[in-house]
């Protein structure tokens, strides 16, 4: 188990580093499309939560557990609130809700 986190941050990392390098190794001249510009910017976003959420969401012993943390998370965040109080919040949220929903 430890050792797919190494891998998803590894593959992670190398896909995003090709995905903006490719570009780079192909062009002469700067890239000057806003389009592009935006696509490359927004890549390792992108990546990083492709390859978190179902991570997140199988991470609890429950799926509905996952989730209600993950939407916790969200909202906490949306309130612009410190990363440990999300933190805090999505781990409270989970608990709770592994202690209620026992039978799932």
């Amino acid at each position: 188990m430890k050792h797919n986190i190494y891998i998803y941050i590894l593959v992670m990392a190398v896909t995003t580093y090709l995905i903006r390098m490719i570009p780079l190794v192909f062009t002469k001249k700067e890239i000057t499309s806003p389009f592009i510009r935006s696509f490359l910017y927004y890549v390792p976003y992108a990546c990083l939560a492709a390859m978190t959420f179902p991570a997140i969401i199988d991470s609890t012993s429950s799926r509905i557990s996952g989730v209600a943390g993950f939407v916790v998370a969200l909202i906490a965040a949306y309130r612009e609130k410190s990363l440990l109080s999300v933190a805090l919040f999505a781990c409270g949220a989970v608990f709770i809700v592994e202690r209620l929903f026992v039978f799932f």
